[in-house]
């Protein structure tokens, strides 16, 4: 897995909004990081082949407790609300460019990529990566995968408890094989910035994700806080059966992002955020365009 300093995810995110309720969230986000532990487990739960999410006790105690992934009644809204805040996202970034955070990162070098913004479509990705994948697996969060009654449905199907399906998210990560950054080959998939989903308008973000994928299916990047200028190393895999990808900040156990990599090579991107308390709230991944203009 790749592998750099250890930073402290706690002191990214808990600044990476100034103040007011996204500035609580993102504190949150980083408050329920805890240091992974020396020895990974001999067994884990096994990662299902199919998608699946629930709805955790104590999520009303949280900021953004609107973002639990509970089934979603009109489809139509949302995609029509994520279109809004992609816009707004856009705009705002254009009035305020991002700093080249990337480039100071000490994986920079070994990923050997230059135009973090560049992205590929679902036949780059399978292209890519030789897992064998034709269809592309659907995670339309809130959708055909949503939480009710601490079950985790895929469709009209139960698939998982919500301990187990958060279970499966840290045995994806776990997963990631121990290779140097420059011992392989990776293809950006682009540059986000995190929003809570379900929102049309809000605060300019202040955290942004840069992921690049490996040929073997290694996730990698980087989690960029402006608010604080912190930069930290992302680590992950994606599963071969259930196209999965999960994430977290390396050297931390929680919380834990995942979202279907079909969902990385669109414009929004719905992700799940697995905190350590146990609960779970969903996010968007808003892709951010090119501001060179050099995306092909």
């Amino acid at each position: 897995m790749p592998s750099s300093g250890r930073g402290n995810l706690a002191g990214s995110i808990a600044g990476g909004v100034a103040g007011g309720v996204a500035g609580s969230a993102a504190a949150d986000f980083l408050r329920d990081s805890g240091p992974r532990p020396e020895t990974r487990p001999a067994e884990r739960p096994g990662i299902a082949e199919r998608p699946g999410i629930a709805e955790r006790p104590g999520a009303g105690d949280r900021p953004f407790a609107s973002s639990r992934p509970e089934r979603i009644e009109n489809r139509g809204d949302r995609q029509e609300i994520r279109q809004d805040r992609r816009d707004q996202i856009r705009d705002q970034i254009d009035d305020t460019p991002l700093r080249d955070f990337w480039s100071d990162h000490p994986l920079w070098g070994a990923w050997a990529i230059t135009r973090p913004y560049r992205w590929a479509a679902w036949g780059g990705v399978t292209g890519w990566v030789d897992y064998g994948w034709t269809e592309p697996v659907s995670y339309n969060y809130g959708e055909n995968v949503y939480y009710e009654d601490g079950s985790v449905y895929y469709g009209d199907e139960v698939v998982a408890t919500e301990e187990e399906y958060a279970q499966q998210a840290e045995a994806i990560v776990a997963s990631a094989p121990e290779v140097a950054p420059d011992q392989a080959e990776w293809m950006p998939l682009g540059v986000f910035a995190l929003t809570p989903d379900g929102q049309e308008s809000g605060p300019e973000p202040t955290l942004f994700l840069q992921l690049a994928i490996s040929k073997q299916g290694i996730i990698s990047g980087t989690l960029n806080n402006t608010a604080n200028d912190t930069t930290q190393t992302i680590e992950g895999m994606v599963d071969k059966n259930s196209q999965r990808s999960a994430w977290n900040v390396e050297g931390k156990s929680r919380p834990i992002m995942e979202t279907g990599i079909v969902n990385l090579t669109k414009d929004t991107a719905p992700a799940l955020v697995h905190f350590a308390d146990e609960t779970t709230q969903q996010w968007l991944l808003v892709r951010l365009e090119d501001p060179e203009g050099q995306q092909e």
